[in-house]
C-alpha cells in the first residue's frame, strides 16, 4: 500500500480520502482532486430513496473501472475470463457498503458506467468525499456517499 500523504484543505474542509486496496498492484489514497485527472463522466440520475423518496440529481466524475484499472487489478490479462472473478467491495464513512462484479463494469462485458462521482448538482464533493453512483439501478441502494474504501478482491480461484 502506498504511504499516506497530506491532503490538502478546501474553502469547505480538509479533502476526504478513500483508500483503493486488495489485489492491486499500484493501491493508492485518493481525494477528490486526484479524481479529476481522470475523463470526467456526466450523468443524470432518477432513483428511488427509502427515507426521501424520488431523488434526481446530476453527478460528474470519472468511470469506477477507469480509476480500478489504472491501480493494476492483478487478472491475468492473457486469460480473458480471468477478470470475471473479481469483485469490487465499497464502504463509505457511514456504514454503507455495496458489492459488485468486474465484470459489471469492464467495458468488455457489462460495461456499465459506474461513477466515482466529483459533483452533485455542481457543488464539489472534495470535503465529504467520491460518492458510487450507478445511473443504471432503479433504487439507490448501491449509492454509497463518502467513499473511505474500495476493495477489489480476486475471489474464487478453484477454477482458474
Amino acid at each position: 500500500m502506498s504511504q499516506p500523504r497530506a491532503v490538502a484543505p478546501t474553502a469547505a474542509g480538509p479533502a476526504a480520502e478513500l483508500v483503493l486496496t486488495g489485489d492491486l498492484d499500484r493501491p493508492a489514497r485518493l481525494a477528490v482532486p486526484d479524481l479529476l485527472a481522470w475523463p470526467q463522466r456526466e450523468a443524470d440520475v432518477r432513483f428511488e430513496c427509502a427515507i426521501n423518496g424520488m431523488q434526481q440529481h446530476s453527478f460528474t466524475g470519472p468511470l469506477l473501472y477507469d480509476v480500478l484499472a489504472a491501480a493494476g487489478p492483478v487478472y491475468d490479462p492473457a486469460r480473458r475470463k480471468d477478470r470475471l472473478r473479481f469483485l469490487i467491495a465499497v464502504s463509505g464513512l457511514d456504514g454503507h457498503h455495496a458489492l459488485l462484479s468486474w465484470a459489471e463494469i469492464d467495458p468488455d462485458f457489462g460495461r456499465a458506467p459506474v461513477l466515482l462521482a466529483v459533483t452533485i448538482d455542481g457543488v464539489p464533493l472534495d470535503s465529504a468525499g467520491p460518492q458510487l453512483v450507478l445511473p443504471q439501478d432503479r433504487c439507490g441502494g448501491r449509492h454509497i456517499s463518502g467513499i473511505n474504501t474500495i476493495r477489489v478482491d480476486g475471489g474464487y480461484t478453484a477454477w482458474a
